[in-house]
């Protein structure tokens, strides 16, 4: 779908009688939209799972630019910049007034901006971390489990940060390299699916189907990977994942976590700090890839999340 100058793809499942408002989900990197065809057919269509048409909702999934079928930056990218391409997607080209959205990754950092920037858009936010910070230049008056936080999520930079440095300083020399070799290509994402789930810190394999795992990488193999790294670009320069000073969400906001995720789980005066939340889940199985490999859990607590705003809401 044309949305201003890119070329946004997304898979619409369509519900037939539902009456829950729309669900978008938002996939990360090395992810995809096929990340969430489980979750969003049970999304849309709960009577084929033993549930009831009318639970059902239509269900978005857009894809991150050069993730697969979205057309590659020409220029790296962030997911502010990305939020306003679905902020288009939906309004102007999918004729969407107002709608929920889950978002894991990079996609929680979409949603987020998005909620920032066009909370009128959304009912409510699920995400699987709070991505976003605060600006930490400001001095803030951190508390015991803050700092605490920080010093553990650091403790993770030396042995899991190459790739965002390659992948944020230097990402047209890693384009050449990942549209050279299929065997690299599965080498650096897979070696992410394998230390980011349920398999983290041991020699086991990805607990995810494997013919899901080879499509993901034949999509990014097709459409050509490279591209698909440059949003670490923000990172790098600290634009994409830190609010400015006066930036928050303030609509609902839920934090699921997933028990083998790679992200360390925030503390609440953390997560108050940009978000709005009102609701916090812990999750005892799946990772980073909930949508792969927890998908029923995913389902779960995003629709008590959304039963919960819509209850309460005047709407």
């Amino acid at each position: 779908m044309p949305v201003g100058q890119r070329i946004v793809h997304a898979v619409i499942i369509r519900s037939d009688k539902g009456l829950r408002p729309p669900i978008v989900l938002a996939h990360g990197w090395p992810g995809s939209f096929v990340e969430f065809l489980e979750v969003g057919e049970q999304l849309a269509h709960p009577e084929r799972f033993g549930g009831l048409a009318k639970d059902g909702a239509n269900v978005i999934i857009p894809s991150l630019p050069g993730c697969c079928l979205s057309s590659a930056p020409a220029y790296p990218i962030g997911p502010r910049e990305i939020a306003a391409d679905w902020i288009l997607l939906m309004r102007e080209t999918l004729n969407v007034d107002k709608f929920f959205i889950h978002g894991s990754d990079w996609g929680a950092a979409v949603a987020s901006w998005l909620a920032a920037t066009s909370p009128n858009l959304l009912y409510g936010i699920h995400l699987t971390s709070a991505i976003m910070q605060p600006d930490l230049n400001l001095e803030l008056r951190l508390s015991s489990a803050e700092e605490d936080f920080l010093k553990h999520r650091a403790s993770r930079g030396p042995s899991d940060s190459g790739y965002r440095i390659i992948q944020g300083t230097k990402p047209l020399t890693l384009s050449y390299a990942l549209t050279d070799s299929p065997a690299g290509l599965a080498a650096w994402l897979l070696e992410k699916y394998q230390s980011w789930g349920v398999s983290r810190g041991t020699d086991k394999s990805p607990t995810i189907d494997l013919h899901k795992i080879l499509t993901i990488l034949s999509l990014y193999w097709f459409s050509g990977p490279g591209p698909s790294t440059w949003i670490y670009s923000s990172l790098v320069d600290g634009t994409g994942l830190t609010f400015p000073e006066g930036t928050r969400v303030n609509v609902p906001t839920a934090i699921c976590s997933f028990k083998h995720d790679i992200s360390p789980p925030s503390p609440a005066d953390w997560q108050k700090r940009c978000y709005k939340v009102v609701r916090r889940s812990a999750i005892d199985e799946g990772g980073h890839f909930p949508g792969l490999d927890a998908p029923n859990a995913l389902v779960r607590d995003l629709l008590n999340f959304i039963d919960d705003v819509m209850g309460s809401s005047s709407i």
